[in-house]
């Protein structure tokens, strides 16, 4: 036990300018260090932990007071009376906080981590740079330079709220976008506890639901009785856009399939269309029954050499997702009128009220995923020949505008 030397005041420590070290007494080993041009003035604990002598620094002198060294200098001593040295738990200490900064990330930086990992899983880049700009737009500004640790509720309800009424869709889906990165970060260590971006049984309790907020706006649709007359109209506009519509409509497919369909998945001697499960939306292989009329159509494109694209745009490309929607605008139809998208919706209406189809076959047509489990699970054909017929009638009922009031039976355009 090192000998303690004579107390000292704060008044007669504030005087103690020669260099070296100055022992202030009450608690044994603690002195105070002046450097050697005397303006440096530390105190420093003299200890012997085991068989080590340790020098331990408590602060700068006056910033630290003399009362304070006390405080400090008596604690050390109570780690080494119990078997701690305090040096190396220090050293533990800066290492533990070194290596929690080094595994703490922003949500930002989670964002970029979580779109890297999981952009194989979608469709195109077009989705990706979606999912990432309203993450940047409306979570970012809030929580971007956050640790995604310390984000909580509030400010979840932050960055929803302003939208929440005036942009739900955009807002809806906001919130199941950073509840996935919140997730990310969570089995990846970053944070812990319940997720503040769930909806059920949290954020419910605190947002209106999204359908009382605002109405679903559907894709405006052509009514079936027109399109008779509006194919003529289609078949005399040239180019590209045009025909990727006309086979779109024959076809009940979405824009995107039609738009990157490959020479490769059409055997036209068949009539089947087969198109890979990665451009589907469900995932899934989906087989289309092409109508003569579709046939036609394909047959008469011209192709380009080294393109495997059956409609292409600008330099051999795909054509751009706007191409489709300008044909409608030449022949003077707007989108309040009728979409690209909406002709899904025409076919789906002229099924079910022209024709004795059961349900599950023209919402198959539509590659639609069946809701109810029970039925899709006894349901596993992708009923194709009956598809076909369908099919057909849709073309055949698009050809002839004699036709509009006539009921089509299954098997009639078999039968023809």
């Amino acid at each position: 036990m090192p000998r303690v030397a004579k107390e000292l005041t704060a008044l007669e420590v504030r005087r103690i300018t020669a260099p070296g070290f100055h022992a202030v007494g009450t608690v044994a080993g603690l002195g105070l260090s002046v450097s050697n041009t005397g303006n440096g003035r530390s105190w420093v604990l003299r200890l012997t932990v085991g068989n080590k002598r340790r020098e331990v620094g408590l602060g700068a002198f006056p910033e630290v007071t003399l009362a304070k060294a006390h405080e400090k200098a008596r604690a050390m001593r109570e780690q080494v009376a119990a078997g701690v040295d305090p040096v190396q738990e220090r050293q533990r200490a800066a290492q533990r906080l070194k290596a929690q900064q080094a595994s703490a990330k922003t949500f930002d930086q989670c964002v970029a981590s979580y779109v890297a990992a999981h952009a194989p899983t979608w469709s195109n880049a077009k989705h990706r740079q979606q999912w990432a700009n309203t993450l940047a737009s409306y979570a970012s500004p809030v929580v971007g330079a956050l640790a995604v640790q310390d984000i909580d509720t509030s400010h979840i309800v932050a960055m929803l709220e302003g939208i929440w009424a005036t942009k739900t869709e955009t807002a809806t889906r906001l919130r199941g976008r950073v509840e996935q990165v919140l997730d990310w970060a969570t089995v990846q260590g970053l944070r812990h506890g319940p997720n503040p971006a769930r909806w059920r049984g949290h954020l419910d309790k605190l947002l209106a639901k999204p359908s009382k907020v605002t109405k679903v706006e559907h894709h405006a649709a052509m009514p079936y009785t027109e399109l008779a007359a509006f194919m003529p109209r289609l078949r005399e506009c040239a180019g590209m856009g045009a025909k990727a519509l006309e086979l779109a409509i024959l076809t009940g497919a979405r824009s995107g399939e039609v738009r990157g369909a490959q020479w490769s998945e059409f055997d036209l001697v068949a009539g089947v269309w087969t198109v890979p499960a990665e451009r589907m939306k469900a995932k899934r292989v989906h087989r289309v029954p092409l109508s003569t009329q579709a046939v036609q159509v394909l047959q008469d494109l011209p192709r380009l050499e080294g393109v495997p694209l059956v409609f292409w745009g600008m330099n051999g490309g795909v054509l751009s997702d706007m191409s489709l929607s300008a044909v409608l605008r030449r022949l003077g139809i707007v989108g309040a009128v009728a979409t690209v998208h909406g002709f899904r919706s025409t076919f789906r209406d002229w099924a079910a009220e022209r024709t004795t189809y059961p349900r599950e076959i023209a919402e198959a047509a539509l590659a639609h995923t069946n809701a109810d489990k029970v039925e899709a699970a006894y349901l596993r054909s992708d009923v194709f020949e009956k598809r076909r017929g369908l099919m057909q009638a849709w073309a055949d009922f698009a050809d002839t505008p004699t036709s509009l009031g006539v009921v089509v039976p299954i098997g009639a355009a078999r039968a023809a």
